[in-house]
């Protein structure tokens, strides 16, 4: 079991949870790690065991990035229990929120094939990257999560709703071009799961497990595009709007001007290119049956 080793007192006591229902049935070893050298090390000393990741989808990002750069992941059977502020994985995935649930996942749950999303440069993508307003949000959220907790991820789509930024970039989903310099996009999202910003489904019907990314591009940039646009993203309904367009693929290049990338939470940029293709099964994971 790897946990944060700068967890609070709260996530403290939902850790005991979970250990309570795995130490009755499993022999555990609970590893607290605050760093990539620490993380690598526990990695590497794993043997043949399962890898229980607690915490939320940054969590799961870093160590799901650790073991494709030590070409293990493939090699790893992988479970989650869901400690973070937006756990997005764990509910486009149907994971329990509750530690007791989930740990009881871990040892009764079926094992099966998960995909990934890999960029150009090596970096891994477990659930969503988004660029533009969202992407924006993400960067505003990062800084109210510490002191509101999940409340922050609404904080920061309302901070980034008064000046959003407009995009005008190129995307390609799998060679055929479907956004280009002549028309600015508010957002675009390429999906492995559905959920962001805390079950906010940005692309609806994102499923990790079936070889595919889904790729949502919101062309509303005016005043009254934007109220509608997230009027309907707000009931999930987004992608059915005429000024969104939503494909699947297995590669999306994103190219242009300056843009953020928001990837499972951790935003970098500014970026001129981009891009991701869809490596299916990379991943081992415990999910309900």
């Amino acid at each position: 079991m790897i946990t944060n080793a700068d967890a609070g007192t709260s996530d403290q006591e939902n850790v005991d949870r979970a250990l309570s229902v795995l130490r009755a049935s499993a022999d555990v070893e609970v590893c607290s790690t605050s760093n990539p050298g620490e993380l690598d090390g526990v990695l590497h000393r794993r043997g043949t065991r399962r890898v229980v990741v607690v915490g939320g989808d940054g969590s799961l990002h870093a160590v799901v990035a650790a073991l494709h750069r030590r070409q293990e992941l493939g090699e790893v059977e992988l479970a989650l229990i869901p400690l973070g502020t937006g756990n997005d994985f764990a509910r486009g995935t149907g994971i329990p929120l509750e530690p007791d649930e989930a740990a009881r996942l871990v040892l009764d749950g079926e094992v099966r094939p998960v995909d990934l999303v890999v960029d150009c440069v090596g970096n891994v993508v477990v659930n969503n990257v988004h660029i533009g307003a969202g992407a924006q949000a993400s960067r505003k959220a990062h800084k109210w999560k510490k002191r509101v907790g999940r409340l922050g991820y609404p904080v920061g789509a309302i901070l980034a709703s008064i000046r959003p930024p407009f995009i005008r970039v190129r995307i390609e989903v799998d060679g055929e071009e479907v956004a280009d310099f002549a028309h600015p996009i508010l957002m675009a999202s390429v999906g492995n799961g559905p959920n962001v910003g805390g079950g906010a489904e940005i692309t609806p019907r994102a499923d990790p497990e079936d070889g595919k990314v889904d790729v949502m591009i919101s062309f509303a940039v005016g005043p009254l595009a934007r109220f509608g646009y997230m009027f309907h993203f707000r009931r999930g309904e987004h992608h059915r709007r005429e000024d969104v367009k939503y494909l699947r693929g297995t590669t999306v290049s994103v190219s242009g001007q300056d843009f953020y990338c928001s990837a499972d939470g951790e935003v970098y940029g500014p970026e001129r290119h981009r891009t991701w293709r869809v490596e299916p099964g990379a991943m081992r994971m415990v999910l309900p049956s």
